[in-house]
């Protein structure tokens, strides 16, 4: 058995709006986000922790934002695409993520958003965590300026078969 670390990050600046895309749900919000696609801080952030694992790059290797095929896209199609590349050699064995939001409060969401990855994944709700936190009222999260995402997955070989 081999396993693969990934992590990945992710910002978005925070807009007026009427809500966030956050692991695949739309959570309620006075703000919105300024993206290419969907600006959904938590798969993008999960995309790149997947390449990471892999080694194949990152999400602006694979869905440039300066494609304009990738204009307002929904980021379960990079979650998809990724994960195809992922599961033949592959197991996840569990993601662990952190949104960083000042102003609109997770904690209601939570489950609701690891469930919705689980699914987006195809794996059981209890092997994806979803934690929230604040910027204290500190730089570009604190102030309610951007949403940020931080996401970790594990990885193990898919059936004793090698890594590469």
């Amino acid at each position: 058995m081999s396993l693969r670390i990934g992590l990945g990050f992710d910002r978005h600046r925070l807009v007026p709006g009427e809500g966030l895309p956050l692991g695949g749900l739309w959570v309620p919000s006075a703000n919105g986000v300024d993206a290419h696609s969907d600006g959904d801080v938590l798969l993008h952030a999960l995309v790149d922790a997947l390449l990471g694992a892999i080694g194949q790059g990152d999400i602006g290797d694979r869905f440039p934002p300066t494609e304009e095929r990738w204009k307002d896209a929904a980021s379960a199609l990079f979650l998809d695409a990724v994960l195809q590349d992922v599961r033949p050699r592959y197991r996840i064995v569990n993601i662990d993520a952190t949104v960083f939001l000042q102003s609109t409060r997770l904690g209601p969401h939570k489950q609701s958003i690891a469930e919705s990855v689980a699914k987006l994944c195809d794996l059981p709700s209890g092997v994806v965590n979803v934690k929230a936190k604040t910027g204290e009222a500190v730089g570009p999260v604190g102030t309610d300026a951007a949403v940020e995402a931080a996401v970790a997955v594990l990885l193990e070989t898919a059936g004793g078969m090698p890594p590469h």
